[in-house]
C-alpha cells in the first residue's frame, strides 16, 4: 500500500510517499480503507521530533491520528461492523498511522459515520472535538448558565468548544481576530473580543471558566 512518512525529523520536506505492507487487523480490530486523513497541530510536532522521547529513533514514521473511511476485514471478534460500513475515528498512538490507504484500529477507536457528513468532515472531527469536550465537561464541568471564556476560539479546538459549550448551555465569550468573530458568533459565541483591541481577561472575575485553548495567557 502506498503510506507518507519519513526517514527523520524536519519540516515538512521530511514527508515522502512510500510503500508498506498492508496491516492485517487483530482480535477487535478493523481493517480501514482510509478515504481522508486529518492533519493536526499533534502531527506537525512530532515530525519536528519534538516528542522524540516517546516517538524515538527508528525509522520510518508515519502520522495521522484522525481518520475517516470504509471496512475493509473485521477482525476476529469483531460485531456489529461490516464490510464498507462507513466510519471515523482517532488513532489513539504517537505513531499516528492515518498517512495510509490502510490501517488498523481497535473497535473503541472508531465509531460510524453520520450520514449526513462527508469523508473529509468526519476525518476533522475526533482529536480537535475530543479535546474540547473533554476540557469543558469532563474537566471543568461545566454548568448550564455559567460564563465561559475561550481563548483561541476560531481554530479547530476552539471552534468545537463554541458549539460544545452552547450545547451544555453556557454563555461563550470567544477570543479571537476581528476577521473570524462572524464564524464565532456563527457557532454560537454570545460575545467575541478582538485580542488585538482588548484584554481578554478585563475584568477580573467575568468569567466561571476560562479554556485557554491557544496557551498564551498568564496563569495566575
Amino acid at each position: 500500500m502506498r503510506i507518507v512518512h519519513f526517514h527523520r525529523y524536519g519540516d515538512p520536506s521530511v514527508l515522502e510517499m512510500g510503500r508498506a505492507p498492508t496491516p492485517q487487523p487483530g482480535r477487535g480490530e478493523v481493517l480501514i480503507k482510509v478515504a481522508a486523513a486529518a492533519v493536526n497541530p499533534k502531527d506537525c510536532l512530532v515530525r519536528k521530533g519534538k516528542f522524540r522521547i516517546v516517538t524515538g529513533r527508528r525509522f520510518p514514521q508515519t502520522l495521522g491520528q484522525d481518520f475517516a473511511g470504509q471496512i475493509e476485514t473485521p477482525g476476529a471478534g469483531v460485531r456489529g461492523l461490516q464490510r464498507n460500513a462507513r466510519v471515523f475515528g482517532m488513532l489513539n498512538r504517537w505513531a499516528g498511522g492515518a498517512y495510509a490507504e490502510y490501517l488498523c484500529a481497535p473497535v473503541d477507536e472508531l465509531a460510524q459515520m453520520p450520514r449526513n457528513l462527508s469523508f473529509e468532515q468526519a476525518a476533522a472531527v475526533p482529536l480537535a472535538a475530543q479535546t474540547a469536550l473533554q476540557a469543558l465537561r469532563d474537566l471543568a464541568d461545566l454548568q448550564p448558565g455559567q460564563r465561559l471564556l475561550i481563548n483561541g476560539a476560531s481554530g479547530g479546538v476552539g471552534s468545537f468548544a463554541i458549539q460544545i459549550a452552547r450545547v451544555l448551555g453556557a454563555e461563550v465569550t470567544a477570543v479571537c481576530s476581528a476577521a473570524n468573530a462572524d464564524l464565532a458568533t456563527e457557532l454560537g459565541a454570545a460575545h467575541c473580543i478582538d485580542y488585538r483591541r482588548q484584554d481578554p481577561l478585563a475584568p477580573a472575575g467575568a468569567y466561571d471558566v476560562i479554556f485557554d485553548v491557544f496557551g498564551n495567557q498568564n496563569f495566575p
